[in-house]
C-alpha cells in the first residue's frame, strides 16, 4: 500500500509520519492501492482544531473518513478504527452476496432435479 501524507499549514514531524504509517499498516486488506492522509489545523478558537482525513483508494468504492481531535495522533487512531469497521462491513456484504448467489444456484438445481429435467449450471447463472 502506498501512503501519501500531506500536512497543510504546518510541517509534520517524522514521529507523526511514522505513527501514521504504523497505524495504517494495521489495516488488513489486499485490495488497498493507496492511502491519502491529509492533516490540517482548524480555527484557533476551536479546542478540537486538529483534523485528519484519510482516503483509502480501493477498486470499486473508495473509503473516506474525517475526524478531529485536540491531538493528531488521536484523530489518526479514530480514523483508522472507523476504516477498519468500514472494510469489515464491505467484506461481510461481499460474502453475503456470494452466499446468496450460491443458494439461488443450489435451489434452481434442486428444483430442476425435482422436475426430472436436465438443468445446467449455465442456465441457472443466466
Amino acid at each position: 500500500m502506498d501512503i501519501i501524507i500531506q500536512s497543510l499549514g504546518f510541517k509534520a514531524g517524522e514521529a507523526l509520519e511514522s505513527f501514521i504509517r504504523e497505524k495504517l499498516d494495521t489495516i488488513k486488506s489486499d485490495r488497498i492501492i493507496r492511502a491519502n492522509v491529509g492533516l490540517y489545523m482548524g480555527a484557533e478558537s476551536d479546542p478540537d482544531k486538529n483534523f485528519c482525513e484519510i482516503l483509502l483508494e480501493i477498486p470499486g468504492n473508495d473509503l473516506f473518513v474525517k475526524k478531529n481531535n485536540a491531538f493528531f495522533e488521536t484523530a489518526v487512531s479514530e480514523c483508522v478504527e472507523v476504516l477498519k469497521q468500514q472494510i469489515n462491513r464491505e467484506k461481510d456484504k461481499n460474502i453475503d452476496a456470494r452466499q446468496a448467489n450460491g443458494e439461488k444456484i443450489q435451489d434452481a438445481l434442486i428444483e430442476g432435479t425435482a422436475r426430472d429435467e436436465d438443468t445446467d449450471l449455465e442456465d441457472v447463472v443466466k
